[in-house]
């Protein structure tokens, strides 16, 4: 679902960042109430006063979304759910759970505090902005005001709709899953619930495109873009967990892996190792031993004409912590490590030996074969 991620700041232990998709969106949001909405509501301002106005609705708009997930986070963290952060991104914003809750009562009570919480920043909004009626204040701070509390109210509205991976798709799932017992089950109903929900969006978007709503149409048409590929990946991610469940990294590992020795020449090892096995990166070892990395990136800083008298020993680094895993390390950790890390291998070390190498290929054979044993 992500892409880079930028780290903003802690609080109550959770990291919160942005995705640079959602740098994207927040300008386009400014931009959008500084042109269209606030002019429309509140005429014969200023451009300037516009430009201020959109630029703290949508400041607004991105606290109301981490007050929103802080309110996830929290009751998944008394449920003993662990949760990575809080990941805004180009729709809104994520608490990355690590695992699925352990009970239908749990994912109701996280999903529908999402809502509430967006309800309740709604009302508060409203009512100062109503109080900001009564009292005369002036139109540019009432306006932002008014905004954030009807945003709120849309903001819960739009997440309570039964549409899997929206809040209300997740109540609907716990309630599901309560009814039969089965995750899988109540996971796949949703989330095609959510698809659906997302082609809809689609189809009117498009009408709004073709009669003239270009930017409304578009927004709508992107949303349901979205709707319906987190749909998929979030049943796919369940299935990927549910697969792989109680899996090590031993279980796929190759225990004789491709090593180069620290004596090899870059000129040998780029005939004998880089073009025969087609590896990015190469585990260095004196023995057992894993002494470091050599990379592809590194053989390219290197002037052609030492790679005779180089040595793999005299490039190679400290191999990254993210490039390595333990054997008993749980597999879906270790298929999140590879998504960090933007490999497609990972080195297993145990004790400063190389004991195997994991790889993709290798997991996702496995995970095809055993969902199609288990249809």
């Amino acid at each position: 679902m992500f892409g880079k991620r930028i780290k903003l700041f802690k609080l109550l232990g959770f990291e919160v960042g942005i995705d640079l998709s959602w740098i994207i969106i927040a300008i386009l949001v400014a931009w959008s109430l500084s042109t269209g909405f606030f002019p429309l509501r509140y005429q014969n301002l200023s451009t300037q006063t516009y430009l201020l106005m959109g630029i703290v609705g949508a400041l607004g708009l991105f606290a109301s979304i981490i007050v929103h997930e802080f309110t996830h986070s929290l009751v998944a963290r008394k449920y003993g759910l662990p949760i990575k952060g809080i990941t805004l991104f180009i729709f809104g914003g994520v608490a990355e759970m690590v695992e699925e809750p352990p009970s239908a009562r749990a994912e109701f009570m996280i999903a529908i505090v999402g809502p509430l919480s967006s309800i309740a920043i709604g009302m508060v909004f409203y009512g100062i902005y109503l109080f900001g009626v009564q009292s005369q204040w002036p139109k540019p701070i009432n306006g932002v005001i008014g905004y954030l509390g009807a945003i709120n109210g849309i903001l819960a509205g739009f997440n309570l709709v039964p549409a899997f991976p929206l809040d209300g798709g997740r109540v609907l799932r716990s309630i599901l899953w309560g009814l039969r017992g089965n995750l899988r089950w109540a996971t796949r109903i949703s989330s095609q619930i959510g698809s659906g929900f997302g082609f809809l969006l689609i189809f009117y978007g498009f009408l709004q495109i073709i009669y003239g709503n270009f930017i409304g149409g578009m927004w709508v048409f992107l949303i349901g873009m979205f709707m319906q590929g987190a749909a998929r990946m979030s049943y796919q991610q369940l299935i990927t967990r549910k697969a792989l469940e109680g899996e090590t990294v031993k279980r796929f590992m190759n225990p004789d892996p491709v090593t180069v020795s620290p004596a090899v020449t870059i000129e040998r090892f780029v005939e004998d190792y880089i073009y025969r096995f087609h590896f990015k990166l190469f585990p260095v070892v004196d023995g057992d031993r894993l002494v470091g990395c050599i990379t592809t990136r590194h053989v390219k800083e290197i002037d052609r004409g030492d790679w005779g008298r180089k040595t793999v020993g005299d490039v190679a680094v400290k191999c990254s912590p993210e490039n390595a895993v333990g054997p008993e390390m749980d597999a879906v950790k270790a298929l999140s490590a590879m998504k960090r890390a933007g490999a497609s291998r990972l080195m297993v070390v145990d004790g400063g030996r190389l004991v195997g190498v994991v790889t993709l290929k290798d997991m996702l054979e496995f995970l095809s074969l055993k969902i199609e044993l288990d249809e």
